[in-house]
């Protein structure tokens, strides 16, 4: 490195937004003070010297460094680096000082940024943004939805070149094609689900004809001042409550466990904190924000959907062992279909269930991104 005058040294996590190349005029050791008395070695501009390197080496084991690493050796090695003059590109001092600090122009820390919510300098005038905050990387695609400079990291990704085939605009041919999987693959799931739940396995039940009643039906509920009888094969329609209030055989009534409201909470809250939890752990961290967001919200509601679908079909299962072990008949078989008329041939589903989930699924899209649509921010 001793063949080159000046290094300027970047992060990764750090952003260039406007010519840098007055840096190279700036002292043999500059670097952005923070906290008062910190120095931060995110941006520096260095002299390549093998002399001080040497001598840096010597006391690498025995000056303290408060971050265990490069910065708090370096804070340790240049001890009166706090009382440097600031670097002016248009006022070059003569002869070259050993030490200058670079203003926040040269290091703007979104850190800072977040604590008032705008930059404390003129943001046309910043050269380099320096993205400081630990879990809030901006390659993280959920970082572009809590931290606002992300969008200039993003503006930059999307008008890379291509170095290598796929790679243009900051993609990643491996994350594309996770991408497409993880889109489509919760579509069939759903699907597989509601078809296997929703209808019987014999033959009739799968016939075109079949299914063209039940959208008759659906279309018929909807319109007519009367309603229809709607039944659930996980046992939470309103027809399965009504078990409650129903003497047994013995002449004993069927009641639910005073627990199992708590129970159903509990149980609820659990399998929305695994869905999140699952959500975060397939997503590729790298895809686009949009396209992890949309992808957050798809496995999140399908993961929450078959786990506590599952446990509805567990309490109803249960419920239904429980009710035959104590004596309870099955209901009538005049419960287990629709009457003549408008209601025609039907299958088990309950269209009101479905509805229902329909529009949680628009309730919980539509909240989270109506402060984005509406242009506010934190």
């Amino acid at each position: 490195m001793t063949t080159y005058r000046k290094v300027v040294y970047l992060d990764a996590d750090t952003v260039v937004v406007k010519s840098i190349e007055d840096l190279f005029n700036c002292g043999k050791f500059c670097a952005n003070l923070k906290h008062s008395e910190r120095m931060n070695s995110g941006v520096m501009v260095v002299e390549p010297s093998e002399t001080l390197f040497k001598d840096m080496m010597s006391k690498v084991d025995s000056l303290p460094s408060y971050t265990g690493g490069d910065q708090g050796f370096l804070n340790s090695y240049y001890a009166e680096f706090a009382n440097s003059r600031v670097f002016d590109p248009n006022k070059p001092l003569t002869p070259e000082p050993e030490t200058q600090r670079l203003s926040t122009l040269y290091n703007a820390d979104v850190g800072l940024y977040m604590l008032a919510n705008k930059w404390m300098v003129d943001e046309k005038e910043l050269r380099v943004i320096h993205y400081t905050l630990g879990p809030l990387k901006p390659w993280d695609w959920w970082t572009a939805w809590l931290v606002k400079p992300v969008a200039v990291w993003q503006d930059v990704r999307q008008n890379l070149e291509e170095s290598l085939p796929g790679t243009g605009g900051g993609k990643n041919p491996h994350d594309q094609l996770v991408v497409k999987i993880l889109f489509i693959l919760p579509f069939c799931m759903l699907l597989c689900g509601y078809y296997g739940s929703c209808f019987q396995t014999n033959k009739e039940l799968l016939s075109m004809r079949t299914l063209c009643a039940f959208a008759r039906q659906a279309r018929y509920k909807y319109k007519s001042e009367e309603a229809l009888p709607s039944y659930s094969t996980v046992g939470v329609a309103s027809s399965s409550f009504g078990i409650s209030n129903q003497k047994l055989s013995t002449g004993a009534h069927l009641k639910l466990p005073s627990y199992f409201g708590a129970i159903a909470v509990v149980v609820c809250f659990i399998c929305a904190l695994i869905s999140l939890a699952f959500a975060f752990l397939v997503i590729p961290r790298q895809v686009m924000p949009w396209t992890g967001l949309l992808l957050m919200f798809e496995w999140t509601f399908v993961t929450f959907f078959l786990l506590f679908g599952g446990y509805l079909r567990f309490v109803y299962k249960w419920g239904s062992f429980s009710a035959n072990h104590a004596g309870y008949g099955s209901l009538d078989s005049s419960e287990n279909h629709t009457g003549t008329g408008h209601q025609g041939n039907t299958s088990d589903c309950d269209t009101a269930s479905a509805f229902y989930w329909m529009g949680m699924a628009t309730i919980s899209t539509i909240a989270p991104l109506s402060p984005t649509v509406l242009g506010i921010t934190a």
